[in-house]
């Protein structure tokens, strides 16, 4: 498995050696990753909720590829606009930490303005 930092240079080769970066604005980029994210969301479109629990080998392996997209575009959005995945993670979990305190959302699916 390639870690953020190796699948950032792998992007980054791959986009270079195709002479693919003048394409790769962050604008370009982010439209590519909704893009994916919809493609990802069309394996499940018209399922149940059971039907997606209990995929076929087929079905997972079009997921992972998916996923997959979404997460290459993704590490090279953050590479062009300068933004480090691992420390933006971080520091998003300790915000919804304050956001979402145990004792006010455990076992609740309304959004957090919905319990002030």
């Amino acid at each position: 498995m390639a870690e953020l930092e190796e699948m950032r240079q792998i992007m980054r080769d791959f986009s270079y050696s195709r002479d693919w970066d003048k394409f790769h604005s962050p604008k370009n980029l982010s439209m590519a990753l909704s893009v994916e994210v919809s493609e990802l969301m069309e394996c499940f479109q018209w399922m149940t909720e059971e039907q997606s629990s209990s995929l076929s080998p087929e079905q997972l392996e079009n997921i992972s590829d998916e996923i997959a997209d979404v997460q290459l575009y993704l590490v090279r959005l953050a590479d062009k606009v300068g933004i480090d995945i691992g420390s933006a993670v971080d520091k998003k979990i300790e915000k919804n930490e304050l956001k979402y305190p145990v004792d006010k959302v455990k076992g609740s699916s309304k959004k957090y303005s919905e319990y002030k």
